[in-house]
């Protein structure tokens, strides 16, 4: 399945290329939910919020009641996420807050868990050099996303797994980090990072693995 992708930054849409460099700016709203309308899930994200840096908390409602929307960015605790499930996420993204002095926090996944149930969160993978990265992607840890997984699968829906290093890039998408995950879990795995054109989203939709795409969508390369 392709999820769009929706990153807000300074009150507009935009694109990064690997997390850091602005590529592309969005205001037109409106025209984009439109276009997004027809699909089931889409990818909403906070980078403002990710990286600490203020948030866009009504551009996200506006957008999260609008569309069907898989929201992530700056969700760090219970009461964060339970308000942004009421403010009309489907579901809410986790990373940063998952990894804690150096650890996976799997008994704050597991409080996570049985507070909001399961089908309720999505847990980011987010890697960079095959190290998870946290805190909008700016500091590497120790932990493989591998560990991750093995760890966190009883108290989640979905593990999104975002190769760093190809994101925005529109060069494709390893595939070998793909499928190991694949191979660990029976979770629900969402890739993105790179993703460039339908014949990507095929062989992943093949492997049973969701694609999210963001610059091909908003360069015209892949049509919405």
């Amino acid at each position: 399945m392709l999820i769009p992708a929706i990153d807000l930054m300074g009150g507009k849409i935009v694109q990064l290329v690997q997390g850091a460099r602005k590529a592309l700016e969005f205001d037109d709203f409106d025209s984009w939910i439109k276009r997004f309308a027809k699909y089931p899930l889409v990818q909403l994200i906070d980078l403002d919020a990710a990286m600490g840096q203020g948030g866009n908390r009504r551009l996200v409602e506006y957008f999260a009641q609008r569309l069907p929307c898989q929201v992530g960015g700056g969700i760090r605790t219970l009461d964060a996420a339970k308000e942004m499930l009421a403010t009309g996420a489907q579901k809410v993204i986790l990373g940063s807050s998952l990894i804690r002095n150096g650890e996976i926090a799997a008994d704050f996944a597991a409080d996570l868990a049985s507070q909001l149930g399961i089908d309720k969160l999505v847990f980011a993978i987010d890697s960079r050099n095959g190290k998870v990265a946290t805190q909008g992607w700016r500091h590497r840890t120790a932990i493989s996303p591998i560990e991750m997984v093995q760890t966190l699968e009883p108290w989640c829906s979905s593990f999104l797994y975002t190769n760093i290093d190809t994101e925005g890039l529109m060069q494709g998408l390893p595939l070998d980090m793909i499928r190991a995950l694949r191979a660990l879990t029976n979770r629900r795995l969402i890739a993105a990072g790179g993703i460039a054109s339908h014949e990507e989203v095929a062989l992943l939709d093949s492997m049973n693995v969701d694609a999210v795409l963001g610059m091909a969508i908003y360069t015209s390369k892949v049509k919405p």
